[in-house]
């Protein structure tokens, strides 16, 4: 059965027109399958799904996403990412190349919202991964992305009622408005390099931007995955936050705003 996929010209010129034919046609694509971007469950049969090609030196991966989250887009990715750097998860693939295909791989899912502390709003950019990350090089199960980054000099919250810490050397970059990247620290001391960076430049509200302006700085939680969620509405967010913040599973700090 022909599948609601969207194939995009980049993607179809990577995997070739005979490999996204036969997608479209359903004859390689899943009916179900877990959105890249949301980690929720998507039908490709009744909904309309992008394919999303994660390309490093030698691997390729094709996973699919539902089109209101994310749209066709080839993603370069280092090999040491694919391979060792993050944790493969379980996913939807298709065999591009027997042999050199491997699990889906896990992506920093960050959400943009306004956050009130000590009767201020700030704004905030919360990340959590949409699988468990470990340690680069090694092949153990477990999820040391929280530990990873209070290493960088990120703080265990245990509430939110101060701003965290300054994290010098790192920042956010806003330009013409949109979000695109979490700068930090070269390890080589040149230029800041992007410790996140989005696809294509996201929209913030007016109310984000006129408080990141005011601020000169956006706050940065980051928690595992399974602990924040996909949050429809500011304040179930908070909530959110707040809950792994008791649990445990919260880190943030303050990052200085770079651009406008």
């Amino acid at each position: 059965m022909p599948r609601m996929l969207d194939v995009s010209d980049e993607v179809r010129a990577e995997i070739g027109d005979e490999e996204a034919d036969r997608l479209l046609a359903g004859d390689n694509a899943p009916g179900s399958y877990d959105c890249t971007s949301c980690r929720t469950p998507g039908d490709s049969e009744n909904e309309h799904t992008s394919t999303v090609l994660f390309i490093g030196d030698e691997t390729a991966v094709l996973a699919f996403a539902h089109a209101t989250c994310l749209p066709s887009q080839v993603v370069q990715v280092t090999e040491e990412q694919l391979q060792g750097a993050v944790r493969s998860i379980s996913g939807d693939t298709v065999d591009l190349d027997p042999g050199k295909v491997v699990p889906e791989q896990a992506v920093l899912g960050v959400t943009s919202g306004l956050v009130l502390i000590a009767g201020e709003l700030h704004p905030a950019l919360v990340v959590e991964p949409t699988a468990p990350i470990v340690r680069p090089g090694t092949t153990a199960a477990g999820d040391d992305f929280l530990p990873l980054l209070i290493e960088q000099g990120f703080m265990p919250l245990s509430e939110l009622t101060e701003v965290p810490p300054v994290q010098h050397g790192w920042s956010v970059l806003l330009a013409m408005g949109q979000l695109h990247a979490v700068l930090q620290p070269s390890s080589t001391g040149g230029q800041p390099v992007a410790w996140w960076q989005a696809h294509q430049p996201l929209q913030v509200t007016e109310g984000w931007r006129a408080a990141a302006n005011k601020h000169q700085q956006v706050l940065m939680f980051a928690a595992p995955v399974g602990s924040i969620g996909r949050q429809p509405r500011e304040d179930l967010l908070r909530d959110a936050l707040d809950k792994a913040a008791g649990n445990g599973h919260l880190v943030g700090a303050a990052l200085p705003l770079a651009g406008t």
